[in-house]
């Protein structure tokens, strides 16, 4: 009779189990935010976890590629103009970040660490003028402790850096790993060049204060 009982309670126990689990898993989506409209047609990244719906500090997700939590955020547009070009920085987030070991030789390029912070920023750039140009949205970062990261250390290579063509619109992430966290961040973009080296415009440098 024990022996009968005990078969009957262990599948309801696996059953509540399973219950339980979807419930949580239920939960944790209910408390993502929305994708943002402007990430609608973001393709997403190969190497970093897909973070749309982080919108508010605490929020967490995971999935194939690892786990992020979102630990400051601003999420207001700023936009800047460096000659006919027109960047736009949609949200500026710190992150962090702990990869799925099958990317753990990537990451080794950057860092050894098997989790880490991110500093990572959505943008959009827009070339309003009728000839081609060569610009990067973020040639160089700087975090308020003084670490200083460049373009080179960007871990989404989203091609962002590259050649605009006239009327062109890119968006995309460019991310960067810190080690002292970020509450204020000085962004440089790079100097606006035609397609034959001609200088066009300077760079531009802008301040972001984390939340």
């Amino acid at each position: 009779m024990k022996a009968r009982l005990a078969s009957l309670l262990v599948p309801l126990a696996l059953l509540w189990g399973c219950q339980e689990e979807a419930a949580q898993g239920t939960a944790t989506a209910a408390s993502l935010s929305e994708a943002p409209d402007y990430t609608e047609h973001y393709v997403l990244s190969p190497q970093v976890s897909d973070d749309r719906r982080l919108q508010e500090p605490g929020q967490k997700t995971r999935d194939a590629k690892g786990g992020l939590e979102l630990l400051a955020a601003n999420m207001e547009a700023q936009a800047v103009q460096i000659g006919d070009v027109e960047l736009t920085i949609h949200e500026t987030k710190l992150l962090h970040y702990t990869p799925d070991y099958s990317l753990i030789d990537f990451y080794h390029a950057y860092t050894h660490e098997q989790e880490f912070e991110l500093v990572k920023l959505f943008v959009e750039i827009h070339n309003s003028s009728n000839e081609a140009v060569s610009f990067a949205p973020a040639a160089l970062l700087e975090t308020g402790a003084g670490e200083v990261k460049t373009w080179e250390d960007d871990v989404y290579l989203e091609s962002l850096n590259e050649g605009l063509e006239p009327g062109e619109v890119k968006s995309g992430n460019v991310g960067f790993i810190v080690e002292d966290g970020a509450q204020e961040i000085k962004l440089t973009t790079s100097k606006l060049f035609a397609a034959d080296g001609e200088l066009l415009a300077p760079a531009r440098a802008l301040t972001i204060q984390l939340d």
